[in-house]
């Protein structure tokens, strides 16, 4: 996939993303839908990622990312179920982001 049109594809699923998991608490029918599109996307976005000429570290890294994407899938089929367990799959889900996130960006420091 084209990295322009990956970083799109990932901004609007991080935007339906957001907005699904918001109006989940309105109660609105649409709610697990647009959470279910945005992880998904944030997902596809993850595994077409090119991992060819990554060191052992940013691979350890990528895999933390896919697993937080499939965790956000997981937590979308609870949302369909109307079980409140979606919250804690995406708050792990997000503890690994930010740990990728942060430990990416001290490796390009070095």
């Amino acid at each position: 996939m084209n990295p322009r049109i990956r970083t799109y594809v990932f901004s609007i699923s991080a935007l339906l993303l957001l907005v699904g998991a918001v109006l989940y608490l309105t109660r609105w029918v649409v709610a697990p839908y647009l959470f279910a599109v945005g992880s998904a996307g944030i997902t596809v976005c993850y595994l077409t990622e090119s991992v060819v000429g990554l060191d052992f570290r940013q691979k350890r890294l990528h895999r933390f990312n896919v697993l937080s994407g499939l965790l956000m899938i997981a937590a979308s089929a609870f949302m369909f179920k109307g079980k409140m367990e979606w919250v804690v799959l995406l708050a792990i889900s997000a503890i690994f982001q930010t740990y990728a996130a942060f430990m990416s960006g001290k490796g390009k420091k070095s």
